[in-house]
Order: C-alpha cells, then structure tokens, then sequence
C-alpha cells in the first residue's frame, strides 16, 4: 500500500515571510540540519530568527532554510556550517538588498573547528589544535592529522 502524500500546495500559494532589513539568510540547507545550524550559530535571542523546516526545493527535493535579522555570519561559521550542510549558500543582506553571496566549499585541512574522537590523541590536550584533512567531500571523511583516525559526517563534534 503506498504511503500518504500530503496534499499540494495550489500554484501561485507561498508561505510569505518578512523581508531582512540586515542581516543573512541561510539557503540550501541538508533538510533536517537547521537545528544543528543555529547551535553553531549560538545566537542570543534579542534578534528575529525565521526557520523553514523541509520546505520543498527544486534542486535538492527538500531544504531548509534560516533569516537571521542583525547577524552577518563570519568565516568560522560558514566552515561549520559547510561542516554540516556543503551545499548550503550564504547571502548577507544589508539595507533589503544583498551585498555578498557565499557559497562555501571545504578547505583540503580544517584548523581547531573539530574535537577528534580518538581519547589517546595528542589533541585531546588543550594545547593542541586539531587539524583534520579533508579526505572526501561527497560523503564526509575527515582524518585526524596527529592519529589519522578517519571520521565520518556523523562522528563529527564541533569545538
């Protein structure tokens, strides 16, 4: 018996949101990882945060999706959210227009963003950054470059 579809949406009917005055928005997220994506974030709440959760998306079947007002995302956290999502894109909006796009891709080594899971790693001392090399993009490997354990998308644990 097949499952259930959802009824569809009339054409011409959108969910209508605000539009940012400053701010980013966050497009193109894995469905499922908005969540995690505003723990990286860590925003206090004394901004308007706007969440769309597995909204329906030409390009990649289902995608989230996250306005920011009063925030500009910074190199740290794109690389963790690119972390989470690659394929996520970032617009900065200033004045209701957007200024700067990003779309991220992953360095070949990633600095102090990751904790390796590896207990007898030199890194699990403080002291010691982490750096993880970037083994395969299309589905995550990472490998610890003091012990070399491999890591996949879902071992990964941020700093």
């Amino acid at each position: 018996m097949p499952a259930e579809q959802p009824p569809r949406v009339p054409e011409g009917s959108k969910i209508k949101v605000s539009a940012l005055r400053e701010g980013t928005v966050i497009d193109h997220l894995v469905a499922g990882t908005a969540l995690k994506v505003l723990k990286i974030l860590g925003l206090d709440s004394d901004r308007s945060v706007t969440i769309g959760l597995n909204l329906e998306s030409k390009k990649m079947g289902h995608k989230d999706l996250i306005k920011i007002e009063r925030h500009e995302v910074i190199n740290e956290e794109v690389q963790k959210i690119a972390l989470v999502s690659p394929n996520a894109t970032f617009s900065i909006i200033r004045d209701f227009h957007v200024v700067q796009k990003l779309s991220p891709s992953l360095p070949e080594m990633i600095e102090n963003l990751l904790r390796c899971p590896n207990p007898s790693c030199v890194t699990t001392d403080d002291r010691v950054r982490t750096k993880f090399i970037v083994v395969r993009t299309d589905s995550l490997r990472l490998r610890c470059h003091y012990c070399e354990r491999t890591i996949r998308k879902d071992e990964i644990e941020l700093l």
